[in-house]
């Protein structure tokens, strides 16, 4: 008897005595600040990790062995005799006379240049990139959060990044994980997306002020906010990062005020097309040209800035996992794209047909899901009856989760960015393979994108 009541669950026999002594007094709404407080300080405490004297995040060297295996194509003899043969090259830094030498990315890109014009013409010393095409912005997207959707577009952008293309990360989450991963700093929302979604919507009523006036009609007048936004260009909100190659326009908390403002001036103008206004300002003030990559980083809800987000994607990822729920999640996560982008082609075509234009068509170059944290001792049986319903929309890659993940995420650091010194090397090579493989699911989706372009472009040239 006395065994069976060892094996007892926990939930039997609580003292209701007890439980009130451990009980804290009720909380009212000033505790949600006192909780957040002791979070911001924690989540300060935490983004320092990694930061140097100055408080910013320092990218860290990258040694011989790492370059010639993984960033430039040549052997690690070969590599070091060109080192000798032009000392105006970056000869690297060593711990000691006869230690490994160790290279800041900035430098890394300067000697795959070096390759790149007096190399083999054989190798792929920079990434394909067709000239004349505009860069491809890619959005991640899903509304349930923890799949993994700010971590596959943070690693994406770092691999990117170490491949040679020039990456821009727009965060458009309120949460601002992403920022906090590049070491952004937003003080308040006008350092945010924001001001070009009010710049897009002010310049869209001066438009409807000069019809009213043309009618003899009273103009809307702008609100300081909208008058203000007027004046910001996106180069006034994109900020280097630790990254010589990746730039960033981040978010913080005040960024959600976006999901109220919008409808508002959606109410008051309702021909302004809100869908477009991420798009059309960056394209406006250049960005496009700039870069090679840009990621979207979308908050967990298919709100007005997801939206945006979605509308300027060429390509669509969708993170999940392979468990039923998130299955389950990520097929109703469809349903309302199909049922949002519809609705609004719906919407637009029917005055399109009024006044004879050409209807809107949403179309993105490739869509995938992308299953994260995988577990291939538990889930591939799951794994494969997803492929088999989703079939090409679904990456046959299947993004493992490995220990490098979770040591890496306490330094809040990316996986390119841990040492493998803090591991061991064989841990190393093992644990960044599946984000390896990841990159080249995608960047096989890229190129094949961009080939097509390229392909169409020069036939209907001929």
């Amino acid at each position: 008897m006395a065994q069976e009541a060892a094996e007892q669950p926990p939930y039997f026999n609580i003292d209701p005595d007890r439980a009130l002594a451990d009980l804290e007094a009720p909380t009212d709404t000033a505790g949600f600040a006192q909780i957040a407080e002791a979070c911001a300080r924690g989540r300060e405490d935490l983004a320092s990790r990694g930061m140097n004297a100055e408080g910013r995040k320092e990218l860290r060297l990258f040694s011989t062995w790492e370059i010639t295996k993984y960033l430039i194509p040549v052997a690690t003899a070969h590599f070091r005799r060109v080192l000798k043969q032009n000392p105006n090259l970056p000869q690297g830094q060593s711990e000691s006379a006869s230690g490994a030498k160790w290279f800041t990315l900035d430098e890394v890109l300067r000697l795959r240049a070096h390759f790149a014009s007096e190399g083999s013409k054989a190798k792929e010393y920079r990434p394909y990139r067709p000239e004349g095409l505009a860069a491809k912005m890619v959005a991640v997207a899903n509304f349930k959060g923890g799949v993994g959707k700010t971590s596959t577009a943070a690693h994406l952008a770092m691999s990117a990044a170490l491949d040679g293309y020039r990456v821009l990360v727009i965060d458009l989450d309120s949460q601002g994980s992403m920022t906090s991963i590049f070491g952004g700093k937003v003080e308040d929302e006008w350092q945010t997306v924001f001001p070009l979604l009010a710049r897009h919507y002010g310049s869209h009523l001066q438009a409807m002020n000069r019809g009213r006036m043309d009618r003899g009609e009273d103009p809307v007048p702008l609100d300081d906010t909208l008058s203000e936004a007027l004046d910001v260009k996106a180069g006034d909100l994109i900020q280097s990062t630790h990254w010589p190659n990746i730039d960033l326009i981040g978010a913080q908390l005040n960024l959600y005020w976006a999901e109220f403002q919008i409808p508002v001036w959606r109410m008051q103008g309702r021909s302004w097309k809100l869908w477009d206004a991420l798009t059309e300002t960056l394209e406006a003030d250049g960005v496009l040209e700039d870069y090679d990559l840009v990621f979207i980083d979308t908050p967990p809800a298919l709100g007005y800035l997801t939206i945006n987000g979605l509308a300027a994607a060429d390509i669509l990822l969708v993170p999940m996992g392979a468990s039923f729920l998130e299955f389950d999640s990520t097929g109703r996560f469809f349903d309302m794209l199909h049922s949002t982008f519809a609705s609004i082609e719906e919407g637009e075509n029917i005055a399109a047909r009024a006044l004879g234009r050409a209807g809107l068509a949403f179309e993105w170059d490739a869509v995938r899901a992308v299953v994260t944290r995988f577990d291939g001792s538990q889930q591939a049986e799951l794994a494969a009856l997803m492929q088999a319903y989703l079939g090409r929309t679904l990456s046959p890659h299947k993004q493992d989760f490995t220990a490098l993940i979770g040591q890496a995420g306490e330094q809040v650091n990316g996986i390119y960015e841990a040492d493998y010194r803090d591991f061991n090397r064989e841990t190393y090579v093992r644990g960044r393979m599946t984000f390896d493989e990841t990159y080249a699911a995608f960047k096989r989706l890229l190129l094949g994108i961009w080939r097509r372009e390229e392909l169409e472009r020069d036939g209907a040239g001929s």
